[in-house]
């Protein structure tokens, strides 16, 4: 351990002391950028000197910048796609103080529909390969189940990202499972992104300002998970006025509204969401149905202080539930609650301080009601946190981040409470508590001759520590089940420990100033992770945290890609190759029992993984007509000694083929078209072999060897029009989004049913009175949706 932290200090001293060196004599012009109109920062804007146009830098997400100064008096521009761009004259008074620029819309360019990311030639100049940035505007745009607007959902369309399928939740991204996704709201992760089984996310888009994927390379300043990083922001209000906007939809309605908080130094925004199914459910004619419960809301807030120019202060906070309920018989509910507490310091001008604390917690419950049988099971997890990061900027070309993290989580026991005369035995589990500290360096630098390099290190130090109840098994195979002692460990009290160091490493070299090729290295070490029957990551699914028995999942990837921009950067092409490592992954022995195991490490198996691919895209940013169409062609392996007779197979979200079609065009300035065609191979599942009768039951036979059929290919289309009042100029603005979802009635499977036919027909079922002339094995597909159109009233203020 001591020569890790050698190694760390060493590693920052040198390109501290190198940045230091040569900064000396350099002086900085720093501010930030802002909408005139809502007073929000603008991230991506670009700042340069007209005398020095190539040495320009880009806005952060705070809308901050520092640029060297060649000399004064100099022309600084400032530029925003859809924004007029502003030009100053800067002088030596100006070089000790904080610039604040306000860009006015260009209503003229707004005419046109515009999609950027950062600067219009970052998918070329850029580093980071298999990072995506999407506008909120092009999700909004993206037609949706009964039009209700999805973030996860329109990551799917993006190369590299799949699902196992609807109703499941969850993305796969580049052959990790569902749990492997750093998924986080201004820094603090959430645990579950999903509402309804997977149909939403938690994420109501009017509160949302910036939404990133990264899939290839991460920097060292995140870990903790294997496969992305899905970094959302939370907007800031507007300082100058209050304002409001939300929709009135199929299902749900939302709404959202923001403003100044005392003065113009500070702002809210707080946001709200909630499904009304349940409400018509209430109207049926069927008791049974009117038994029903089906619902979910989520809240989310946001307060901004600045405190002068030199400090920010953000407090951040979300809060979101489901509850699903059949008849009295069943009920299934989980909750996601984060809060994030954010400051931000400009100690010089190249110079910056960013700490952040933050606390997640998830709970997950399950009831019974059935007198025999009946209980009720909970389950809740949660993390806390603090990370704090120095962000160093020598000089032009050049960047060092340097950084702590330590995070505690807290696994509290599964309960299972018996009904007053069910046969169920009440059970409680060991809780599990563990700490974690990583430390960071991420450096980068333009090299010269066309090369950049962006290089870091991540440092990772996990123990679970007491109060813990561990057991010892015959043989250290807690797979036997054989438990030979126990052992009891005091609060703090060391239990077992893990540490990694994290390698991260990606090259650009342009080619041209529309070609370059990249490539990139990433380590990551995961220390939770969830035991799932299933691939759809469902709220029954338990997370496990490393221990004894249980080591932490490790992944390296290999990444390489060319990048292409044309028609003066109105297209984006890219083409990129991977190869990912997977090492300790789990996943369930046969007949596995995690609802109601003590010692989860009795249930699972872990062994080694791999999964490799080629990902193709071709985006269109500008016009009237924008979209993209993606390409993957991907493929997963697991092995795991005791699943599959020891051999390779694929998991269940192993899909070779998958296309991703996005068109949106703007018809009129009050008239927008847009569409979405997706086609995959299908999921690969595990069918019986045969089957055998007991008390004139039909039971499937499964054969050892696991998910060797696949589903039939899945493909569906949707369409959506959205259409703007005659409102200019009013303090009211609305529009109808109209959708239709499955636009030519797909019946793509959900399950098959592998059970007897009566009378040749699947719906007929024998009971007294009715005669059975016939009866064969059969198979009974169930699919979810067919054509489903919905309309959505969106309105603004």
């Amino acid at each position: 351990m001591r020569l890790y932290y050698a190694y760390f200090l060493a590693v920052s001293f040198c390109l501290f002391g190198f940045g230091k060196i040569n900064a000396q004599e350099t002086t900085y012009i720093s501010g930030q950028v802002f909408d005139k109109v809502t007073s929000e920062p603008l991230p991506g804007a670009n700042v340069y000197w007209t005398m020095a146009v190539s040495r320009g830098v880009v806005s952060d997400l705070e809308g901050g910048f520092s640029l060297p100064v060649m000399s004064l008096p100099a022309e600084l521009v400032v530029s925003f796609i859809g924004f007029e761009p502003v030009k100053r004259v800067l002088t030596d008074k100006d070089l000790n103080r904080e610039l604040k620029l306000f860009l006015s819309p260009d209503e003229v360019s707004l005419q046109e529909v515009v999609v950027r990311e950062l600067r219009e030639n970052n998918n070329v100049v850029g580093v980071d390969m298999g990072k995506t940035s999407l506008p909120v505007s092009l999700i909004k745009s993206i037609p949706a189940l009964f039009g209700e607007v999805d973030l996860l959902r329109s990551l799917q369309f993006l190369p590299g990202v799949n699902t196992a399928g609807e109703g499941t939740t969850g993305l796969f991204v580049r052959g990790g499972s569902a749990d492997q996704n750093l998924v986080q709201i201004d820094g603090a992760p959430i645990y579950n992104p999903s509402h309804f089984f997977g149909f939403f996310s938690v994420f109501n888009p009017d509160a949302l300002a910036d939404v990133s994927l990264s899939k290839g390379h991460i920097p060292s300043r995140y870990g903790g998970r294997l496969s992305s990083l899905i970094d959302v922001s939370l907007k800031e209000g507007n300082t100058q006025r209050i304002r409001g906007e939300g929709g009135i939809g199929s299902i749900s309605s939302r709404l959202t509204v923001d403003g100044p908080l005392f003065s113009e130094n500070s702002s809210f925004v707080l946001s709200g969401r909630r499904t009304y199914a349940d409400l018509f459910l209430k109207l049926s004619p069927n008791e049974n149905v009117r038994n029903n419960q089906l619902y979910f809301y989520d809240t989310s807030g946001k307060f901004m202080w600045r405190l002068k120019d030199r400090d920010k202060i953000t407090l951040s906070s979300y809060y979101g539930a489901d509850f699903l309920g059949a008849g009295g018989q069943f009920g299934l509910g989980w909750a996601n609650w984060i809060s994030s507490l954010n400051w931000t310091r400009t100690l010089k001008e190249n110079l910056f301080l960013d700490v952040n604390g933050y606390h997640s917690y998830y709970n997950y419950e399950i009831a019974f009601t059935n007198p025999d049988i009946g209980f009720d099971w909970t389950n809740n997890l949660a993390e806390s946190g603090i990370r704090g990061e120095v962000h160093y900027v020598p000089e032009q070309g050049k960047d060092l981040y340097v950084g702590v993290h330590s995070q505690v989580y807290h696994f509290s026991p599964v309960q299972l409470i018996p009904r007053p005369e069910s046969v169920i035995d009440p059970l409680t589990t060991n809780s599990k508590t563990a700490w974690q500290n990583n430390l960071f360096v991420n450096w980068s630098q333009d090299l010269g001759a066309n090369l950049f390099f962006e290089g870091g290190i991540r440092w990772s130090h996990y123990q679970q520590i007491g109060p813990a109840t561990e057991y010892v098994y015959e043989n250290q195979d807690p797979t036997s089940g054989a438990v030979i002692d126990t052992l009891t460990y005091k609060s703090l009290q060391h239990v077992k420990t893990y540490q990694g160091l994290e390698p991260r490493l990606a090259i650009r070299y342009l080619l041209n100033e529309s070609l370059s090729l990249k490539g990139s290295y990433n380590r990551n070490f995961q220390y939770v992770q969830i035991a799932t029957n299933n691939s759809a990551g469902l709220p029954i699914d338990r997370w496990t945290p490393a221990g004894p028995y249980i080591a932490p999942v490790r992944s390296d990837q290999v990444s390489i890609g060319a990048f292409k921009n044309l028609d003066n950067n109105r297209f984006e092409l890219s083409v990129e190759g991977y190869y990912k490592d997977f090492d300790q992954v789990i996943d369930l022995k046969q007949g596995a029992n995690i609802l109601f195991s003590d010692n989860l490490e009795t249930e699972v198996l872990a062994g080694r993984g791999w999964s490799y691919g080629v990902e193709f895209l071709l985006r269109k940013n500008v016009g009237k007509s924008t979209g993209w169409l993606s390409y993957t062609w991907s493929r997963v392996y697991r092995q795991i000694d005791g699943i599959n007779e020891d051999r390779p197979f694929n998991p269940r979200f192993d899909r070779p083929h998958d296309v991703s079609l996005i068109v949106n065009h703007r018809l009129t300035p009050r008239l927008e078209l847009s569409g979405t065609f997706v086609y995959s191979s299908g999921v690969a599942v595990t069918f019986p072999v045969g089957s055998y009768v007991i008390d004139n039951q039909r039971v499937p036979l499964y054969s050892p060897r696991r998910n060797e059929d696949r589903f039939p290919a899945f493909h569906r289309m949707d369409l959506s029009a959205n259409l703007k009042n005659r409102d200019k100029g009013r303090w009211w603005k609305g529009s109808w989004n109209f959708s239709v979802y499955n636009a030519y009635n797909r019946k793509n499977p959900f399950s098959y049913q592998f059970t007897d036919i009566y009378n040749n027909d699947i719906t007929f079922n024998p009971g007294p009175g009715r005669e059975v002339t016939s009866v064969r094995p059969g198979v009974v597909m169930t699919y979810l949706f067919g054509v489903l159109p919905s309309i959505t009233y969106n309105f603004e203020f």
